[in-house]
């Protein structure tokens, strides 16, 4: 039997679904722990590694010690991201609890963990016209997601209203992203595909093997030079998680700010990010530092495909969950593909 934080155990779970009470809120870290017996370490894994970047700045990438391992380019990684039906994370699970499947066919799992790794973030912040009453807000709301983060992290910000630009290079001081972010004003329209477009180009600089953007936007695209299908195609071709943060008008006017929400719901659920909806502007603090509490308690499963053939083409994956018996229905979140090799 497994044991769950705050002492509880696995069969306690299952038997607390059925009573509210027991479900109440971790205001801690909103997070369900399975602690696993004491085993042999496991082998590490991180996220797969970014291409050839085409821009000047650190391209080596570093293995930390008792952290993620260098990527192998017959390896793939796939971090995950697992949540109960209250939307808490589930942490604690094994490498046993998970299986992966690529273009259906099932692969054997050679590397997990579950630690917390030093990640490279690029948080993309909207200072278009309309984000002018919520400008505080966000702004507060970026600073509590870097404070919240793991103390290696790095960051860069892009603020975007016609066009994006780098606000912040990369760096791990929350001060010198609260003295910029202190200098940011808002007007203008909308280029948010171009935003991303150059933060996934950007995050190609990173150190770290993890990477992820944070989106903190109001409304949908009316200005960017980049097309859908092509942000949609460097998606897909990175290895960046999205995670973003809407504060979307259910009464939006026009059709950009109606399909806004579904464009950054595709764009996150397809890298293992998710999007969070902001119904109340006062609540998106705790939004920011529960997307950090995330990003902190990845599982990272890798495995070397049984297909080798370097065809540059596109592979499902799918990742199933097979948990202790007695736990409610739980959520995988994770990338659904990634592009082969070409040599």
């Amino acid at each position: 039997m497994r044991p769950l934080g705050h002492g509880l155990s696995v069969c306690t779970l299952a038997a607390a679904f059925f009573v509210a009470s027991a479900w109440a809120q971790d205001d801690q870290l909103n997070k369900v722990h399975v602690t696993p017996p004491a085993a042999d370490a496991p082998a590490k894994g991180a996220p797969a590694g970014a291409e050839a970047p085409p821009l000047t700045g650190s391209a080596a990438l570093k293995a930390r010690p008792g952290s993620v391992i260098r990527m192998n380019v017959d390896m793939v990684l796939i971090p995950i991201t697992v949540t109960d039906p209250m939307n808490r994370l589930v942490v604690g699970l094994e490498q046993d609890d998970f299986q992966i499947f690529e273009n259906s066919s099932p692969q054997k799992i050679r590397s997990f963990a579950s630690e917390d790794a030093p990640i490279s973030i690029g948080i993309i912040f909207d200072l278009s016209g309309s984000m002018t009453s919520k400008l505080l807000r966000a702004k507060a709301s970026i600073l509590q997601f870097v404070k919240t983060a793991n103390p290696e992290d790095e960051f860069f910000v892009i603020g975007f209203n016609d066009r994006p630009e780098l606000i912040e290079d990369f760096t791990s001081s929350v001060e010198d992203i609260q003295a910029r972010l202190a200098t940011v004003r808002s007007g203008h329209r909308t280029a948010l595909l171009d935003a991303i477009y150059f933060g996934m180009k950007k995050m190609q600089q990173a150190k770290h093997e993890r990477k992820a953007l944070l989106v903190v936007s109001d409304g949908g695209d009316n200005r960017s030079r980049y097309t859908e299908g092509e942000v949609r195609s460097q998606v897909r071709e990175s290895d960046v998680e999205i995670y973003a943060i809407g504060i979307f008008d259910r009464n939006a006017a026009t059709p950009e700010e109606r399909t806004g929400p579904q464009l950054l719901d595709e764009l996150s659920e397809q890298t293992g990010g998710r999007l969070f909806r902001v119904d109340d502007i006062s609540d998106m603090s705790d939004i920011a530092e529960k997307i950090s509490t995330e990003l902190r308690n990845q599982y990272v499963v890798g495995y070397t495909p049984k297909n080798l053939t370097r065809d540059g083409k596109w592979r499902k994956v799918k990742v199933k969950l097979n948990p202790p018996s007695g736990l409610p229905p739980l959520t995988v979140h994770a990338r659904t593909g990634y592009y082969a090799p070409l040599q």
